[in-house]
């Protein structure tokens, strides 16, 4: 059983990150000492039948990776899925965690809530996590921390804008969803996640979203993250109706990993980790 170190003198100086979807997981191993990713891999579930419990395909990729039994002093799971939204301090109260995802997903009365504290930015992501998944590792790990994929990704992009007055638009795309997020000097402007099947999905929510906004098609920056590439139909699409689209620049988090640039756009979240 892979474990969770807290004693200072069998520190390991190694992080297990772990991102999590009903489609697969992908997975890396930092060296806490270097900062650095050593391993990297990806699971994709082709296909879920009915009859098979999500518990037992993470079991099976459990089974065939031996760096998820590894001893570590840190080990993060990232729940990547579509049902979050962003409150700010104020309007944030931690018994009413339901009643904010009402508004944007279909919530029940048994589905459980979960919030990340993001400090620097006075707010907090609410979603639902997947808590089979979670008990799962429960039983592999013992103990972990956990946070939804988006807290990670606006944070990151927040970052970014420092000192840039310029209003701009960050689009992750995801298997089956993307995410808008508008930003401005380290403001939050907008968040929405739309689910999508074609390139035409997408460009309508893009431009619907800049309407709303009253950004100019010929004038504001869209940055595109996620598995995306020049190649793409929805790169292709975007770059018809938006001036000014581009790849988000990946350099600097390429510094600490030999992964390409187009793996380090796609795995944004989890080598941001």
């Amino acid at each position: 059983m892979p474990t969770q170190n807290t004693n200072i003198t069998e520190k390991v100086y190694k992080k297990l990150s772990v991102q999590v979807s009903l489609n697969g997981l992908s997975f890396c191993c930092f060296d806490t000492l270097n900062n650095t990713v050593s391993s990297f891999n990806e699971v994709h579930f082709d296909t879920i039948h009915k009859a098979t419990k999500i518990e037992d395909l993470f079991a099976e990729a459990f089974a065939n990776y031996p760096e998820l039994k590894q001893q570590y002093d840190e080990i993060l799971v990232i729940h990547n899925n579509n049902l979050s939204t962003f409150i700010p301090e104020p309007l944030f109260d931690e018994n009413h965690l339901g009643s904010y995802l009402q508004y944007n997903t279909k919530v029940f009365e048994t589905d459980f809530f979960a919030f990340d504290q993001i400090a620097n930015y006075q707010m907090n992501t609410v979603y639902i996590p997947y808590v089979n998944i979670n008990n799962f590792f429960i039983d592999q790990f013992g103990s972990f921390d956990y946070k939804h994929a988006n807290t990670i990704l606006v944070n990151k992009l927040l970052i970014y804008s420092k000192n840039k007055d310029e209003k701009k638009m960050f689009v992750h795309i995801n298997n089956g969803h993307f995410e808008i997020i508008v930003i401005q000097n380290q403001k939050l402007l907008l968040f929405n996640s739309f689910e999508y099947n074609t390139p035409e999905d997408f460009i309508y929510y893009l431009l619907f979203t800049a309407e709303q906004l009253n950004l100019n098609p010929e004038n504001f920056p869209l940055e595109l993250i996620g598995d995306i590439t020049k190649d793409s139909s929805y790169y292709t699409i975007a770059y018809k109706y938006i001036r000014n689209v581009s790849l988000i620049d990946v350099e600097d988090l390429r510094w600490n990993n030999y992964f390409s640039e187009a793996e380090n756009r796609k795995h944004f979240i989890l080598f941001n980790s």
